[in-house]
């Protein structure tokens, strides 16, 4: 299995790229400085410089993986920003790193990417269920919520246009110990990306454009 992971230098993205290797699949993923480069090739991964946030770094991607093909594209780059608990409005310097991040970062590099899928590939973006309209009972970190959710509408229409060739998914990987859920998070990186690989490799095509809990659960929009 050939696997691409978006935003591996540490947490999430990291633990993708140490459980995929652990089981011997080829894995190219990509960091935006040499400590996390450094950790991705530790991993015997394929470590690639990106940073999502910037155009020129973005559209040589495709020039970095010509002629691959992959089985598993996962997008894991995002960020928290201000850690606001009501209608606190963001900085605007706060407001474009979170959005440059989480939204228009995969909307620069999804186009090019498509092309590197396998046929009947996966995809995945990180998203979180505090992107979900249903179901909210708190406006904490508003700003990253508002950025999650345009993520979905992102997946959901790269799934259109994916449609027959890549089962695409949204994936909430839950409130887990990171730098980013803090301490006192519910879950280990460990078992939510564990959870999160048997998810994917159970997909079926009539999950194709669904938002998904780490366990496979569907969760609302």
């Amino acid at each position: 299995m050939n696997i691409l992971v978006i935003g591996a230098s540490r947490g999430l993205g990291l633990e993708f790229v140490a459980q995929y290797r652990d089981e011997g699949a080829a894995v190219t993923a990509t960091a935006r400085n040499d400590v996390g480069l450094a950790r991705l090739h530790a991993l015997g991964a394929t470590a690639l410089r990106l940073d999502v946030t910037d155009a020129a770094s973005a559209a040589a991607l495709s020039a970095q993986i010509a002629g691959q093909s992959f089985d598993m594209l996962i997008v894991n780059a995002g960020v928290y920003g201000p850690r606001t608990q009501g209608l606190e409005t963001p900085a605007q310097a706060e407001f474009d790193a979170v959005m440059h991040t989480n939204v228009l970062g995969p909307m620069r590099l999804l186009p090019q990417l498509a092309a590197a899928l396998a046929p009947g590939a996966r995809l995945a973006v990180l998203s979180s269920r505090m992107g979900a309209m249903a179901g909210r009972s708190s406006n904490a970190g508003w700003l990253y919520r508002a950025s999650k959710a345009a993520l979905n509408s992102v997946l959901t229409d790269t799934a259109l246009a994916l449609k027959g060739r890549a089962i695409c998914v949204a994936l909430h990987p839950g409130w887990v110990r990171t730098d980013m859920g803090g301490d006192g998070a519910e879950l280990e990186p460990a078992r939510s990306v564990a959870d999160m690989r048997r998810t994917l490799a159970s997909l079926t095509p009539e999950q194709h454009g669904a938002f998904l809990n780490h366990d496979g659960k569907p969760l609302p929009w």
